[in-house]
């Protein structure tokens, strides 16, 4: 059986740069084998976690899922690897991994391949085994204090800096300001940087409020 994890998301390309260094490393972006979701893998809390990254077809949901309280809710930033931990003496990590195809939960392993493969196997009731191998799309994700200490990482909202005091100054010229929430001008044939909607996986609230 061919395990097969829908979370939308295609991220072209590979990432190159990286040493062997990095061989081991399951963290960071990984786009699944059908190239239609991307992974993002992080330890949040001792464990390895991974979570939808980014849709190819935005807007998915859950419908699948058998907890009607959870069908509609969206696939981006959903939890898709459940607290896996690492397996003494190799490099493989053990959990769980939710397919939202199905809705149903398999028990599973991930194993990086060189620095660019990272293969997921899944069973049922021990049975049943599959898997397939996701490329990296995404360099690995350094240890940081969030994605150590999830549950008790206070928000990272920092406080805007306050402004310098100056001496009275006679009144500058008049200045055209844009209204606000406007968007910048691009200039012609330039794309406009996009914001990541998920960050650190580590905070989002199913991998926060997870009872170990």
């Amino acid at each position: 059986m061919r395990l097969a994890i829908y979370t939308g998301i295609i991220l072209a390309g590979g990432y190159a740069g990286l040493t062997p260094a990095l061989a081991a490393d399951p963290t960071g972006d990984w786009r699944v084998a059908d190239g239609v979701a991307n992974i993002r893998v992080a330890q949040c809390n001792g464990s390895m976690w991974g979570a939808v990254s980014w849709e190819k077809q935005p807007g998915g949901r859950d419908e699948n899922n058998p907890d009607v309280s959870k069908k509609n809710r969206p696939t981006l930033g959903m939890a898709t690897l459940i607290d896996m931990k690492k397996t003494a003496g190799a490099e493989q990590w053990e959990g769980q991994v939710y397919n939202a195809k199905d809705g149903q939960m398999y028990s599973a392993t991930i194993t990086p391949v060189g620095i660019d493969q990272l293969e997921i196997k899944g069973c049922v009731l021990g049975f049943l085994c599959g898997g397939e191998t996701w490329t990296r799309v995404g360099p690995p994700i350094p240890l940081s204090a969030s994605n150590a200490m999830a549950k008790g990482a206070p928000k990272t909202t920092g406080a805007a800096p306050k402004a310098a005091t100056t001496p009275p100054a006679a009144a500058p010229a008049p200045a055209t300001t844009a209204p606000k929430n406007a968007a910048v001008a691009a200039k012609p044939g330039q794309k406009t940087a996009t914001a990541d909607p998920v960050g650190d996986i580590c905070l989002l609230p199913e991998i926060t409020g997870f009872a170990h």
